[in-house]
């Protein structure tokens, strides 16, 4: 064993009951009389939702609900995090932000080779592989955006009603339902928060495509809380946008979060069935029926 292996904490230490989400729903006797649900919702984004100005080179914009059961997050996800920075920075305060990842700013300036960025990207990437939490996205094509009440409304809200209405059903699938469910989105602005609570409680006030009533609350956090939700939501938004943009390209990323999205089928068919189900693109492309 080398020197840098025996310095370094075993990322995944996961026993089959905390990594089978499946199984810890019914081993998790906690929760049997509790009001609130079994699971737990971070969210983040992707691209900006202004249609004033539109990026040419990134003309989307995403929002991503990543779904944990909250055993399996707080006994492994939340573990695995807190190694790899251990590993790579040698204590846990850091936030991790894919924008700094790529650009290498700030505390992400410490890669000494391309191959040393590598191992750090790949690491990364199989906490979120081995990790088990339900993924659903929302896509917002800018650029085909084309009905006046297109144009006029707010990408951010517009995901935001396809992201809860799934929720809604993957929950329902759970019998979660009589439960409640936080969302956890972190702070923008007073303006921008403010405007999202009104949003978000108009929908789940039953102005949505389902016609019900959604429970769930919105929980805001400070972007200096160092959530390991959070900071996963943040990982998962752009590799989605990427590959709406150039489905053709290479996306190690996208490729393990094919495994994540809600589906059709359940279990057996992960991988298979998420496009129009848990994986959303508006304006929906041609080739994809409306679900």
């Amino acid at each position: 064993m080398s020197d840098k292996e025996e310095q370094q904490l075993p990322l995944f230490e996961f026993d089959k009951a905390n990594t089978d989400i499946h199984s810890a729903t019914h081993n998790y006797n906690v929760e049997q009389d509790s009001s609130f649900s079994k699971y737990i919702v971070y969210v983040d984004e992707s691209g900006d939702h202004s249609l004033q100005s539109v990026d040419t080179n990134y003309p989307i914009f995403v929002l991503a609900f990543c779904i944990f059961h909250k055993r399996h997050y707080s006994e492994a996800i939340v573990p695995a995090l807190e190694k790899f920075k251990f590993n790579h920075f040698g204590h846990d305060q850091i936030v991790l932000h894919e924008n700094e990842i790529r650009k290498e700013k700030g505390a992400f300036n410490i890669f000494r080779s391309k191959d040393e960025k590598h191992d750090f990207l790949n690491q990364l990437t199989d906490i979120i592989k081995y990790s088990n939490f339900i993924l659903i996205s929302c896509t917002i094509d800018k650029q085909r955006l084309k009905k006046p009440n297109e144009l006029d409304s707010n990408p951010y809200h517009t995901a935001l009603g396809f992201c809860l209405e799934t929720l809604y059903e993957f929950l329902q699938e759970k019998r979660q339902l009589e439960k409640k469910t936080h969302i956890v989105v972190e702070c923008r602005g007073n303006r921008e928060d403010q405007e999202l609570e009104l949003e978000f409680r108009r929908i789940c006030d039953g102005n949505n495509r389902l016609g019900q009533a959604l429970p769930f609350e919105v929980i805001f956090s400070d972007k200096k809380v160092m959530s390991s939700g959070l900071q996963l939501a943040d990982l998962v938004a752009r590799p989605i946008g990427l590959n709406t943009l150039r489905p053709g390209q290479d996306n190690r990323a996208f490729d393990v979060l094919k495994e994540k999205f809600y589906c059709d089928g359940g279990r057996d068919m992960v991988g298979q069935g998420y496009e129009g189900v848990g994986m959303k693109i508006y304006p929906a492309p041609e080739s994809e029926k409306p679900r």
